[in-house]
């Protein structure tokens, strides 16, 4: 018998020992044969875009959605520079849909009762506004907080907006508004010999200085006012809906997070001077201060009692609260800063369009305004003249449901949320439960789309409690609105008596941006003079 002496066993071969018997031979072994580098590139690639997929479609269930995701971005490209009428699209799909951003799958709650019901589902979600939020407002943040600890800044914090409080903030506010009023003359008459300009980025300068002086006060110089109100852009472009979700250099979130840092070593000082000031039995002039007060009178109660001294029960604080450290304050005040500087902005800027338009509307607050100051026009701010303006509260209210500033509110579910009988959303996943639609519900507006003051006069628009989700609602709901809306009566009012405007409309100026909050498309262009 022939033997062939060159026939050596595969598994002697030194190329396979490391192989399993089975993956030895066969078609397994040629295809090992054949794996090069490229090969397995390739192979890698599609694996993770088939699992990529089914991941998606697995998390998608039975919501609406779009049948396949791009690999791995998803949407980003789109949503780098989002439109409002896709939003709108998405809204009107169904009462839940879906889309998948990178790593993070978003479930959208678009009518008012699933909205509600994500407000209201402390046990499963938790705001988380965007990826880059911790790293912008820190990970240990009051409002990323649960339970207990949460509780521990609230219960301090409710107390700040109260209207006794409120009262203490305005004359903060009108010292901003005399100022910034003076400037938008001069913005128009003398620098732009009265012609229209954008007036956008003027409002989110204006209103960044009245929350700077309501919550820190005069801790904060102007120059630095001025440098937050400037840099202040970058931190809404990094916290916008679609990001990186990771801090790459020179990128949005890279200089957001910049800007972050300085806003807090400056609220970090103010801190430490509203500290000095209180112990020194200093006045309440902001926010601040107001805390910071209450946490003062707390320890000494404290130590009053630990050292066995009889306290009388009228001196004890409503509230005990601990001494929060300088950057602990400085990260709550931040929140503040986040959750009114875009949204007042907003709210300024279709403000002084939507009455520039309508002028029979500005005359109605004009004529509201001089008679509660009864006649004088230079009369100051006080709670009882802001509570006696309907119609002016009126016409806030309803540029607030007409063009709300926020319109959608990010949160993320802590665990498996069964939003439905039919659906629930995964672990880790971003919930958004969406403003616009209850707001702009025909049932309960009617004419929705149209600009109607009268509606919360002599219609039922303050009976829509359930739709008035402005400011959301639950137990995360926001702290200032009544302070937001105050604010806002009072700018209006106080431009009708002093100011004339007139708007420069253009084809855009009823489109809308959406850039973090919603703005007409052109700016808002307007021309300012003073109002003999």
């Amino acid at each position: 018998m022939t033997v062939n002496g060159s026939f050596a066993s595969p598994i002697a071969d030194a190329d396979y020992a490391g192989l399993p018997v089975a993956v030895r031979a066969g078609v397994l072994g040629q295809l090992y044969n054949g794996l090069d580098g490229y090969s397995l590139v390739i192979t890698t690639f599609l694996l993770l875009v088939a699992y990529d997929q089914f991941n998606y479609i697995w998390n998608k269930g039975s919501i609406v959605g779009p049948t396949w995701k791009m690999p791995f971005i998803g949407p980003f490209l789109s949503s780098v520079y989002p439109k409002m009428d896709e939003y709108k699209a998405k809204w009107a799909s169904g009462e839940l849909s879906c889309v998948s951003v990178f790593h993070k799958f978003v479930v959208i709650a678009s009518s008012r009762d699933m909205a509600r019901k994500v407000f209201n589902s402390p046990a499963f979600v938790k705001p988380c506004v965007v990826d880059a939020a911790h790293k912008l407002l820190r990970p240990n943040n009051w409002v990323f907080l649960d339970g207990r600890a949460h509780v521990d800044y609230r219960k301090g914090l409710n107390g700040l907006f109260t209207r006794q409080a409120l009262e203490t903030y305005l004359p903060g506010q009108e010292e901003v508004y005399d100022k910034y009023f003076d400037k938008f003359v001069d913005i128009s008459q003398k620098e732009n010999n009265g012609n229209p300009v954008p007036f956008m980025p003027v409002f989110r300068e204006l209103m960044c200085a009245v929350s700077c002086r309501t919550f820190v006060g005069h801790y904060m110089s102007d120059a630095a006012v001025k440098k937050v109100a400037d840099d202040y852009y970058k931190i809404t472009a990094a916290l916008e809906l679609v990001n990186f979700p990771i801090i790459i250099p020179f990128t949005r979130t890279y200089y957001g997070k910049k800007a972050a840092d300085m806003v807090l070593d400056e609220f970090s000082i103010c801190a430490a001077k509203s500290k000095a000031r209180m112990k020194a039995g200093g006045d309440i002039t902001c926010i601040m201060d107001g805390w910071v007060k209450s946490m003062i009178d707390s320890e000494n109660y404290r130590q009053k009692i630990a050292k066995g001294i009889a306290v009388d029960d009228s001196e004890k604080p409503a509230m005990l609260l601990r001494i929060f450290s300088d950057f602990e304050i400085a990260m709550t005040v931040f929140t503040f800063l986040f959750a009114s500087q875009d949204a007042t902005s907003s709210a300024s800027t279709w403000l002084f369009q939507l009455m520039a338009d309508r002028p029979e509307v500005l005359d109605r607050v004009r004529e509201e305004n001089l008679a509660v100051r009864n006649g004088d026009r230079h009369q100051k701010f006080s709670m009882d003249l802001l509570e006696n303006m309907p119609y002016t509260r009126a016409v806030v209210k309803e540029t607030l449901r007409y063009r709300p500033p926020v319109i959608m509110v990010p949160y993320i579910a802590k665990k498996s949320f069964p939003v439905t009988d039919t659906y629930t959303a995964p672990k880790g996943s971003m919930v958004v439960p969406s403003v616009w639609p209850a707001l702009h519900d025909p049932e309960v507006y009617p004419k929705p789309d149209y600009f109607d003051p009268e509606r919360w006069i002599s219609g039922d628009a303050d009976k829509a409690v359930k739709n008035w989700l402005v400011f959301g609602t639950g137990p995360h709901y926001c702290l200032g609105q009544t302070y937001a809306q105050l604010n806002l009566m009072g700018m209006i009012g106080k431009a009708s008596m002093h100011l004339d405007w007139k708007h420069h409309i253009t084809p855009r100026s009823e489109d809308i941006k959406v850039f973090a909050t919603i703005f007409p498309m052109d700016d808002c262009p307007l021309v300012f003079s003073k109002r003999e």
